[in-house]
């Protein structure tokens, strides 16, 4: 990490699971793995498990709000 990057160190990155991302966005589990997989939410294998980033979901949801009339 560069200083001025703008990055947290990985040892105050907080990641959450699948099940948590779900809830948080309140969708389902699968929609959550259909975001990964189709690269929409960033996120890292542990083992058969994935972890997304906190951050990645705040900055998902935050750029996807839609303006209505």
């Amino acid at each position: 990490m560069t200083p001025g990057s703008g990055e947290r160190p990985l040892s105050e990155v907080r990641f959450l699971t699948v099940a948590e991302v779900a809830t948080i966005m309140r969708v389902s589990k699968m929609t959550v793995y259909r975001l990964v997989h189709a690269g929409d939410l960033p996120a890292i294998r542990v083992g058969r498990s994935f972890r997304v980033p906190e951050q990645a979901v705040h900055d998902y949801l935050r750029g996807s709000f839609i303006e209505t009339a």
